[in-house]
């Protein structure tokens, strides 16, 4: 499972998504995935999904993952707000939860913005809940830097009119 390259296809996500619906479990996209959503369209393969979660919820998509033969797969990262399931046939679900107070104040779990919640998209022509295009390029920042990350950083900015941050321009003259 953790070893294979496997690329979830824009009908995986779409049909995780339905599930969750299906269950009244609200989700995000975040990632790859996220970037696509606010872009419209897919602009390269993606090996997992991330998703930001209520941590109230996490329990029952555990169990709707485990009975469709989902584990969790060890990685260093993992705790118990940050996860990752998957299945025999490469499915991965990176799992990000948090809980809000009343006033929209993360409380617990991983440190979402409220306002970061509140943006959406589309994958495959459904509408979807994502991360905000601001944020989603704040929140690629802070880490070592590849391709994809100015790939995707550059799009969502030229699309969104976003600055590019000061950590791509090294990009810029490659």
């Amino acid at each position: 499972m953790g070893k294979k390259k496997f690329a979830m296809s824009a009908q995986d996500v779409i049909g995780f998504i339905r599930l969750l619906e299906k269950n009244h479990i609200e989700v995000w996209i975040d990632g790859g995935w996220g970037v696509d959503a606010l872009l419209g369209s897919q602009t390269r393969p993606h090996e997992d999904l991330d998703i930001a979660v209520r941590h109230r919820d996490t329990a029952r998509i555990r169990s709707l993952l485990q009975e469709r033969g989902y584990v969790e797969i060890p990685r260093d990262d993992s705790w118990l707000c940050n996860f990752v399931l998957g299945d025999k046939q490469g499915h991965c679900i990176d799992i990000h939860s948090f809980e809000f107070d009343p006033q929209g104040k993360c409380v617990f779990g991983v440190q979402y913005p409220f306002e970061s919640l509140q943006g959406s998209g589309n994958i495959a022509g459904e509408a979807v809940k994502c991360i905000t295009p601001e944020w989603m390029v704040k929140f690629h920042k802070g880490y070592t830097l590849d391709e994809n990350d100015y790939q995707d950083v550059k799009a969502l900015c030229d699309k969104f009119n976003i600055p590019l941050p000061e950590e791509y321009q090294v990009f810029l003259k490659k």
